[in-house]
């Protein structure tokens, strides 16, 4: 392969995997629809200072892939594949700002550039968020930013790039707060681990004060939207965007809800297929070690912290390591490059991966089948997929090239091929069971008859986006349906029954994530009622 093709292979590998993710479903719920509404309803009320949820200051989260939503909006008109773009726009330039960064630290090694970028936009956990409408991707990008900057900074000590990292801390404050600080600031403050250039003096004049002012800069921009906003939107969305989010996060954050090991343990899975490649272990414990790099240190001290700090966070979730991931791709190009061919027992493992992930997709209906299980419509889920996977292993195994860049871009490849083809089967299978544009459409209608509709429970904002509604349902509890339906008597209630135990009378039910949503009216409310407290009566 000639490297200069690279860029162009990543371009083709992204387009194939956001094409079938657009094609393949909607928004899911819960954040992905909530994230669309509050977009939505900032497009409805044309306020862009201060999000809203529910007619509710939302202080969840920054504004900014909000404002990326509405500036597409206002470009394309309002759609829904283009915030579903954002993120895979992301995901792409942060591949390649990641391929600036190995090219900073490894300049006479092309092929590390090369494989990090595969590397990168081939892992698992990449290939699932790539396409996922969250603020993760977009931290993600923000971070390998500022790492770049960093480096820049460190390599010509130019005004340009400590603006660069300015600019990196102002726009990932306002993707997701100060996480973006504790993403950057082990880099920049450890460099004296990781600079091992005698001629290189880093001190307080030209790289820790130049740091301080970066970091004010970066809350200036931040500030810039955050006091007006916090003006706007009164006395506690200025406590929660200043204050109670970042503190209750922390709090929440230790609630002992996953162990230290958590996130190692699933490390397999978040970055396959790379760590099950034999070469990468065999570069790992090599004698001549490459630990004592200052590049590979570079990237440890931008990993290693952080990696740490989640893993004492106890309400881990799997996207909040999404902006390390570049930096195991760096590392884990460099462990590779080590050595040059790939042999067949190197590939072993992850083809032995691929053939028995297909002989489980295989197993799936039957399993399914026999045991009643009902999750995604297993039982109709295709045979043709599990061959697929056993298909893809063989033809690693057989058809593997030795060259060790060549084969990384092919593993990449498989791996995008695999993943994306499986969601789409999956989810098409699935049928409405993750897709609300059903039940959306039906509120919509309902509205539109002038009819007045409710949901049971808290409503996080659901439908409102992909029914593009004017208006929000109200949230009622069970204890207070009645007297909202002696309110509306033509009304409608939204609410969730197992699947065994729906009404049915119900005018218009939805399969949902294993349950069953139903639109219920008062007549038909007040018989379901009745059946439960003739149930609850039974002995």
């Amino acid at each position: 392969m000639q490297f200069k093709k690279t860029p162009l292979l990543i371009c083709l590998l992204w387009v194939f995997l956001v094409i079938l993710s657009l094609a393949s479903r909607s928004f899911f719920p819960i954040d992905e629809t909530r994230y669309a509404t509050v977009a939505w309803n900032m497009w409805q009320s044309g306020d862009y200072l201060v999000p809203y949820l529910n007619g509710v200051a939302y202080s969840h989260k920054p504004p900014l892939l909000f404002w990326l939503m509405n500036l597409g909006w206002a470009v394309f008109g309002v759609n829904d594949w283009w915030p579903r773009l954002i993120p895979s726009l992301f995901a792409l330039a942060s591949v390649f700002i990641t391929r600036k960064i190995a090219s900073l630290l490894w300049p006479n090694q092309p092929s590390i550039k090369d494989n990090t970028s595969f590397i990168l936009i081939g892992s698992g956990l990449w290939v699932i968020y790539s396409t996922a409408l969250m603020f993760d991707m977009l931290i993600a990008f923000f971070t390998v930013l500022g790492i770049w900057a960093l480096l820049l900074a460190y390599k010509t000590q130019s005004f340009k790039a400590w603006l660069l990292f300015t600019a990196a801390i102002g726009g990932g404050l306002l993707a997701k707060g100060p996480t973006i600080l504790l993403q950057l600031l082990p880099v920049a403050l450890l460099v004296n681990f990781w600079n091992k250039n005698p001629k290189q003096k880093l001190g307080a004049k030209n790289w820790y004060l130049p740091i301080l002012y970066s970091i004010l800069g970066g809350a200036f921009i931040a500030l810039i939207w955050a006091i007006p906003a916090g003006i706007h939107g009164g006395a506690q969305y200025q406590h929660d965007i200043f204050w109670g989010q970042t503190a209750n996060r922390m709090v929440n954050s230790f609630a002992h809800k996953r162990p230290i090991w958590w996130y190692t343990a699933i490390l397999p899975l978040l970055l396959f297929p790379w760590l099950l490649l034999g070469s990468f272990w065999r570069g790992l414990f090599k004698k001549n070690s490459i630990w004592q790099e200052s590049s590979v240190r570079f990237c440890l001290v931008w990993l290693v912290p952080v990696f740490i700090a989640f893993s004492f966070i106890s309400g881990k979730q799997v996207h909040y390591v999404l902006p390390l991931l570049p930096a195991f791709a760096l590392i884990i190009a460099r462990v590779i490059s080590v050595n040059e061919v790939v042999t067949k027992r190197d590939i072993l493992p992850i083809c032995i991966a691929f053939v028995a992930l297909g002989a489980a997709l295989l197993f799936l209906p039957y399993y399914a089948k026999s045991h009643g299980v009902s999750v995604a419509n297993w039982v109709n889920l295709p045979l043709w997929l599990g061959f697929f996977a056993i298909i893809i292993g063989v033809t690693i195994f057989f058809f593997s090239t030795k060259i060790a860049s060549n084969m990384v871009a092919w593993l990449s490849a498989s791996s995008i091929a695999l993943i994306s083809i499986a969601m789409f089967v999956l989810i098409q299978t699935a049928g409405d069971a993750y897709d609300i544009r059903p039940i959306s459409y039906k509120v919509r209608a309902l509205q539109a008859a002038n009819v007045p509709v409710a949901f049971l429970g808290k409503y996080a904002g659901t439908y409102d986006f992909v029914g593009r509604l004017k208006q929000a349902p109200d949230s009622v509890e069970s204890d207070t349906v009645l007297a909202w339906f002696e309110a509306h008597p033509n009304g409608r209630v939204i609410t969730f029954f197992k699947r065994n135990n729906t009404p049915s009378q119900a005018g218009f039910t939805q399969d949902y994530k294993g349950k069953v949503i139903a639109v219920l009216n008062y007549d038909e409310w007040l018989k379901h009622d009745a059946a439960e407290q003739t149930n609850s009566d039974t002995p």
